[in-house]
Order: structure tokens, then sequence, then C-alpha cells
């Protein structure tokens, strides 16, 4: 009996010292990991005040500081930061790279490595390829030097890589175009030389490669394949001589000091996203395209100390967002335009160094240009060149063709543009959402480096709260607990709610049910995507809250909370019988602009882009000062729990899977042209019917006079528009309604169109009201 007693008691204390095992081990790391983070602080010598960590430490529960910021998930450290901003690293004798590095192969579930300002002084060891799951790597502003590792390639989940500021030398190793991953390249500030590798033309991910400050020479990589690249920076190199190979949808590109001295290609002028252009100081020659002036989102352009020519025109038109112009000491003639003569203290513009017909900054007489124009001959391309461009030409021979195009360009579109929240603001969600216990893989694709992404990420919207996680009684509370008073809309997807937060700002709330059970951490990567939803032409996104069954912690609703936007749709002063107010001509082409806009932004403003989002005109709504915002986008949170509904605009892309894939940007096209054809004709588009009758007729009107196609439109506008600016718009929509994807335009083309309406609508205006504005002018 007592046998069996003491048996029993023995039992149980097994039992119990098994549990209690299991229960440590979810508490406290792995003894290696805390070992190697204990090690790591005495080889950084870290004053006591700034971490009293030692080995019986809760590494994943301590308070981040100013110096070390460490975050965890599943008891693994993932995330280590170590920033001597706010201290002076004073490492000890004997200090090794190698021996650092060695500790940190310690830490197997690694995916953030930040070791900013530490005064870190050795090589790169090889053995950061033991590191296989970093994901972002910055050691920036340190004392690196010697050549790149090799193994540098291991790191195949590699998606941001800042190595500014230090002393690092010899080529970049071909091994980082295997990087398939990578986002961010940034080698700012060191001494690298040689050729700039081939591979970095493969990386498809590319968003920011900014390698100024260096040595490197010889011809840069082709890049034009690179779709996602944002911000290329060269600057302070020794690159050229052949002017880059760029890809379109560059939003800064600065080329400033290196010795590129062909002419600058004429596909510059297809950069609409361009905010930034720098090509200052260096030796290019040929003429100078005034069309780059009157690229929409440009607010910078610097052309100085070239051998640029032209004859610029008075009344070439600018970006309405150009706040600084530098074309000094080029060989340009003519007189400065009307758009870059300053309308107020903020704007910069100099000129001095030329030939121009302007005199409040110092000029050659024009006979200094025309013989520097007549010497100066451009060296033809390597490769296939169609007629008489390859050859050599002289510049001054271009000036007359050149003056032509100016006059046919001068037409050219004006986009309003604001600058938006700076990146602090957008970034405070993202880091936010760390806290809540997700996946490292999928948060930290919103941890990349701010001082890079801010330059890519000023599209947010003004005046709107940091995107940021809510929690239900904040929503309760706002909709007085989801009161059927404050219902504003349901779908089979969810209801939506007005709400009013405690701050007093007006929100749309909506309730979405899951049908199917999944924790928290399955909706991380898409609500990371709809937290970049921001812009002033979209219905933005404010934030995100979970409701979790009690079992199981499982999602059983979220609830997404974006601005409200007040007015009316846009179907309700276009096409709607009993409308009080109905749009004029202009606040039709603005509108028609801003969905294109939004429609741009959904595509190249999120990566991925977001497409087919099946658009309608009831889905664009008007906020209190009537500008559109696009209310509907294609995201599979939403999608989950219902398939899309059809409309008669979502024709999409006929063909097989392959085909709708390569066409999805059209899908977007095609809708827009469905919106467009009720803007123009003003009666409502509710079938398919509806849009192959009306789509005949205007492709009949393109062929009759002026009457005839003034009595197809809207009667309401049919007085207000210039018929150059009607025709345009009757092209451009049945182009966006061709059944062959693949012949409806860009959305690049349709905001170029759109502003070119709107252009040659504007003289019109004049001719017509006078110094007068135009009937609903905005």
């Amino acid at each position: 009996m007592g046998m069996a007693k003491t048996v029993q008691g023995s039992c149980w204390l097994l039992v119990f010292m098994v549990f209690l095992l299991f229960n440590l081990s979810d508490e406290f790391l792995e003894p290696s990991q805390s070992e190697a983070i204990v090690k790591i602080k005495q080889l950084l010598n870290f004053p006591q005040d700034l971490s009293s960590w030692s080995d019986n430490t809760d590494f994943c529960n301590s308070e981040p500081n100013t110096a070390l910021t460490l975050m965890c998930y599943e008891d693994n450290i993932t995330q280590l930061h170590i920033s001597g901003y706010n201290w002076f690293p004073n490492l000890p004798q004997g200090f090794s790279t190698d021996t650092l590095f060695s500790n940190l192969a310690l830490l197997p579930n690694l995916k953030v490595l930040s070791l900013v300002s530490l005064g870190l002084r050795g090589t790169l060891p090889k053995k950061i390829g033991f590191l296989s799951s970093l994901e972002i790597i910055n050691i920036s502003s340190n004392f690196f030097y010697g050549e790149i590792p090799g193994e540098i390639s291991y790191l195949k989940s590699l998606q941001t890589l800042i190595l500014d500021d230090n002393k690092f030398t010899g080529q970049v190793p071909e091994g980082v175009g295997l990087l398939h991953s990578l986002s961010v390249l940034s080698f700012k500030n060191n001494s690298f030389s040689g050729s700039l590798p081939n591979s970095l033309s493969s990386l498809q991910t590319l968003r920011i490669l900014s390698i100024s400050g260096n040595n490197f020479s010889g011809v840069v990589p082709n890049l034009h394949n690179l779709s996602n690249l944002q911000v290329l920076d060269l600057e302070s190199n020794n690159l050229g001589p052949n002017f880059p190979n760029i890809p379109t949808k560059l939003v800064s590109l600065v080329l400033r000091k290196n010795k590129f001295s062909l002419g600058v290609p004429k596909e510059l002028s297809s950069c609409y996203q361009l905010k930034k252009l720098d090509i200052s100081s260096n030796e290019l020659v040929g003429p100078f395209s005034p069309t780059v002036l009157s690229l929409p989102s440009l607010s910078y352009l610097d052309i100085s100390g070239n051998k640029l020519t032209g004859k610029l025109l008075k009344n070439v038109t600018c970006s309405q967002d150009l706040s600084f112009v530098n074309l000094s000491s080029n060989y340009l003639t003519g007189e400065l335009p009307d758009c870059l003569k300053p309308s107020s203290s903020s704007k910069i513009v100099l000129f001095s160094g030329n030939c121009l017909s302007n005199k409040e900054q110092w000029q050659h007489p024009y006979s200094f240009c025309h013989n520097e124009a007549l010497a100066v001959s451009i060296e033809p391309h390597k490769g296939k060149v169609k007629g008489g461009n390859g050859k050599a030409v002289l510049a001054s021979s271009m000036v007359g063709g050149f003056v032509g195009v100016v006059a046919i360009v001068g037409l050219a579109f004006v986009v309003v543009r604001r600058e938006y929240a700076k990146q602090k603001a957008s970034q405070a969600p993202q880091t936010r959402l760390i806290l809540e216990k997700v996946s490292p893989a999928h948060t930290l694709k919103l941890l990349n480096d701010a001082r890079y992404l801010s330059e890519t990420r000023k599209l947010g919207l003004l005046g709107a709260p940091p995107y940021r996680t809510f929690v239900l009684d904040e929503l309760r509370e706002a909709t007085n607990n989801f009161d059927i008073s404050n219902l504003i809309g349901a779908s089979s997807s969810g209801q939506i709610y007005k709400g009013r937060l405690t701050d007093g700002t007006v929100v749309a709330i909506k309730s979405i049910k899951m049908r199917k059970r999944h924790s928290v951490q399955s909706y991380t990567h898409q609500l990371g995507r709809i937290s970049k939803i921001r812009y002033c032409h979209l219905v933005s996104t404010i934030g995100h809250c979970f409701e979790c069954y009690q079992d199981d912690s499982s999602v059983r609703r979220i609830c997404l909370v974006f601005e409200f936007v007040p007015n009316v749709t846009l179907r309700g002063v276009i096409s709607e019988a009993n409308s009080a107010q109905k749009f004029t001509w202009t606040q039709r082409m603005s509108a028609a602009i801003g969905i294109a806009k939004g429609i741009q932004f959904l595509h190249t403003g999120i990566v991925p882009g977001i497409f087919s989002n099946q658009l309608k005109i009831t889905d664009v709504l008007l906020d209190q000062n009537f500008h559109v915002k696009i209310s509907k986008y294609n995201l599979s949170l939403l999608i989950e729990n219902k398939k899309m509904d059809a409309g008669p605009s979502s024709s999409g892309s006929k063909g097989n899977d392959g085909q709708r894939l390569k066409y999805e940007e059209k899908d977007d096209v095609y809708d827009f042209g469905v919106i467009l054809l009720e803007i123009i004709s003003g009666r409502t588009i509710d079938t398919k019917n509806d849009i192959g009758v009306s789509k005949d007729i205007l492709i009949v009107s393109l062929t009759a006079d002026e009457i005839a196609r003034r009595n197809i439109i809207d009667p309401a506008v049919r007085k207000e528009c210039s018929d150059s600016s009607l025709r345009t718009l009757m092209e451009l929509c049945i182009k966006c309604l061709s059944d062959e994807p693949s012949q409806r335009p860009s959305v690049e083309d349709l905001i170029w169109n759109l502003q070119f309406a709107a252009q040659v609508q504007d003289p019109w205006n004049r001719d017509t009201y006078g110094n007068q504005e135009s009937p609903g002018h905005v």
C-alpha cells in the first residue's frame, strides 16, 4: 500500500515537472539564444543604465529602449535593433565582427537586423551567409571595410539591404542579383568601384536603388524591365556615357555628378509619376525637351551644368507642382516660359548662363549658344537605330524640328497634386501591427526603412488620421453599439455603419462577418495592403479591428474603418433625372482625371498592385468639395466572403487565364470607359446592351459634324464643351471599350489624354466667358 502511494506520488511529481517544463519553455528563450544576446551585449560594451539584461532575463517581454529593441515570435527572436544614436559606443579592445556575427548566427529565426551607428570596425564576415532567415539588414553608419562577401547571395529571403556610410571597397558581387526578393538596395557613401553587376537587371521586386557617393564607373545595367523601381539615385559616381535605360514608373531619378555625355532619351517624357529629376553636372548634349516640364507630378527639376540645347517658348505648359527648377549653364535660347516665372516666393527658378532673352539672370549672347551648339555632336547609341538617328548630328540642326514639337506638346497636360502627410505618420500603423503577435514574415513588409520610403510614400491622404488598430469597444461607442440607425449600407459581404470617434472624426465602418474560422495571423498580409490605401482619390483606410471567438481565438468578425465621404455618388450629378445639381463639362473632366489617378494609384502606388476592381460609376463618391473618391477595391479579404458583383462594366479580359493576367490592368481601363461613356452622354448605363448602343453612337458621331456630335451628348453640357475636348474624350472612350484588351490604352495614356482634353478646353472657356470663370469651374 505504502509502495503504491509512493509510486503514485512519483507519477504526479513527474507530471508536474513535465507541465512545469512546458510552461517554462513558453516563457523563456532557448538557452543558446539567451546566451547569444548576453554575449552580444558584452561585445558591444553596453552601458548598464541602458540594459540590465542577464542570463535569467525574459528577453521577449522586456521593454525596448532608445538603444536596443528586441522582438520575438513564438519564443524566438525575430528582430534585433541596436542603435548608437543616443549613446557613445566604446567597443572593447579586441572587438571582432567575426565574433559578433558568430553570436548572431545563434538566432536561427532572426529576420530583422539593424546595427546602426555603433562604430563597428572590420570586414563583413562570410558568416553572414548563415543568417538565412534575414529579410532586412541595416548596418549603416559604421566602419565596415573591404568587399561584400559572396555569401550574401545565400540570404534568399532578403528584402532590404542597407550598407550606407561605411568604408566598403571593391565591386558589388554578381550574387546580389540572386536576391530575387530584394526591394531596397542602398550602398550610399562608401568607396565601391568598378562597374555595376548586370544581375541588377533581374531584381524584379526592386523599388529603391541608391548608390550615390561611390566610385562606380561604366554603363548602367538595363533597368527598363524593373517595373516596381520607384527611386533611382546614382549621384556622385563616374557612370556613363550612356543615359540609363530606365522604367517609366520612377518617382525619383538622380544622376547628378556623373559622366553621362549622350543625349537625354525621349522616353523620359513618359515618366508620368516622376516627382524629382536631377541630371545636373554631367556632359549631356542634344536638345532639352520642354515636355519634361509638363510631367504631371514633377516638383523638382535640375538640368544645370550640361550642354543641352534648344529653344524655349513662352507658352510652354508646366506641372503646377513645380517648386524648384534649375536650367543654368546650358546652351538654351528663346524665352523663359511664363509658367516658370515665379508666381510666389516659394518657387525657385534658376536659368543663368544660357542665351535666353530674359535678362533677370545673367545670360550669354545668342551667338555664344549658337556657336557652341554647332560644335556639339551626339555620339550614336549602340544598337540598332532607325533612320538617321544613329548618326552623329549637329544639335543645331534639331532646333527647327524641335520648335515644331514644342508647338504641339505646348498643350500638354497639367495635373494638380499635393504633397501629402509625412512618412512617419503613414508608417505609424505599420509598426503597430507587430504588437498583434502576427507572423514576422508578413510584418516585415511593413518595416522598410522610413528614410528610403519617404520619397515613395508621400501619396498619403492629407489630414487623415494615421492608420491604427482599434479595439471593439471604440467602434461600439462610435456606432452606438452598431445601432440600426447608423446603418448606411449593406451587402452580402457585410454592413456599413456611420460612426463618430471620440476625437470627433466621422468614419465609415464596414463590418465583415467571417464565414470560415481563421487565426488573426491569416489576415495580417491582407490588412497590411489595406493599410496602404491612402490617396486623395480613394476612400482611404483609417484602421481595423478584430472580434474573435472566445473558444479558440479565431476571427469572428473584422471591422474596417474608412474615412467618411458625405456626398452622393458621381451618378447623382451626371445622369440621375431628379438631380438637384449636374456637373458642368469642366467638372466632368476633373472627375474623370481623378478616377484615372485613383486607378493609377491602385495599380502602382501599392506593391503588388490592385487590379480588376470592377468599378462602376456608383462606386465613385463625392466629398464635401465634390472631389471624386473610388470606394471599391479588389481585395481578397472582401472576396473571401462573396463573389464580386458582376456589373455591366465588368467585361474583363477575354481568353484564357494567362491572357487575363497579362491584361489585368486593362480590365479597369474598360470599366473606366463605361464610366466615361455615362459622363459624356448623361444617360445611365446599366446593361451591356446600353454599352454597345452608346458606343456605336459615339463611333458614328466622330464621322459627323460638330453639331451632330453635340446633339448626342448630355444636354446639360451641350453648350459648354469645345469640339476638340469633346472629340478627345469620345475617341478615348471608344478605345477604352475595345473588345481586345491589348488595344485599350494604358492608365498613363488615359491621364495624358484627359489632361489634354482639359487643356484644350481652357482656351475655349476663356474665349467664351472672357475673364470670368466658366460655369462650375473647379
